[in-house]
């Protein structure tokens, strides 16, 4: 259906612009916001009365859009990316990307407004970029991206057969001390043996009749 656009929308157009939508589009989003009316000769006389006044504001527009295009021309918009020694990023410049970082230099530019070429940059390098205003009026920046080296640690291997060979000399003396080398507590039960015995012969009675 025919609608007259009572305000500016940016995805559809401005202020007294005369638009065909569907009608589920109009009914449950453009009229009940006063976005729209619907297009008839009421209407149509109504924003004749009014077109000084759109006129008027439209031509502010086009005055703040002149000076803003000035402002982003003379700006110099600098990237920092993590970027492989060929020079490819590790990920890419977006028009999300440069829309907030016009943030931080003062400017609210939606990111559909900004032209990338090819839609994501992803090499370093300085690339053009194209950011619509009003009606006609653009915005030609440059940026300019460039490449941070990638840290990557490397990680000596641990010497794993020297400390196996430690390891099994470790084993090894063990072992000896077990089995050939007598142990502490065996060397009492020895004496205690050897003692027994000779006491055992100093106790005997001696046989007087052979003398």
């Amino acid at each position: 259906m025919k609608v007259i656009l009572n305000k500016d929308l940016a995805t559809l157009g401005e202020e007294g612009d005369v638009k065909d939508v569907a009608k589920g589009y109009a009914r449950n989003y453009l009229f009940p916001r006063g976005i729209a009316l619907p297009y008839n000769e009421r209407t149509k006389k109504l924003f004749e009365k009014r077109q000084v006044e759109i006129d008027e504001r439209k031509s502010i527009k086009r005055q703040d859009a002149a000076g803003l295009k000035e402002k982003l021309e003379a700006l110099s918009l600098e990237f920092v990316m993590p970027a492989g020694a060929n020079g490819k990023l590790y990920g890419a410049v977006t028009s999300q990307t440069i829309a907030e970082d016009l943030v931080r230099h003062g400017f609210q530019i939606e990111r559909k407004k900004i032209e990338i070429p090819g839609n994501t940059i992803k090499s370093v390098g300085k690339f053009k970029i194209l950011i619509k205003l009003y009606e006609n009026a653009a915005a030609e920046c440059t940026i300019t991206i460039e490449g941070q080296p990638v840290k990557t640690e490397t990680k000596t291997p641990a010497p794993a057969q020297r400390r196996g060979r430690r390891d099994n000399q470790h084993k090894d003396s063990s072992n000896e001390n077990s089995q050939g080398t007598p142990s502490a507590s065996a060397a009492p039960e020895t004496s205690i043996q050897e003692a027994t015995v000779t006491s055992a012969a100093e106790n005997s009675p001696v046989d007087t009749a052979s003398e």
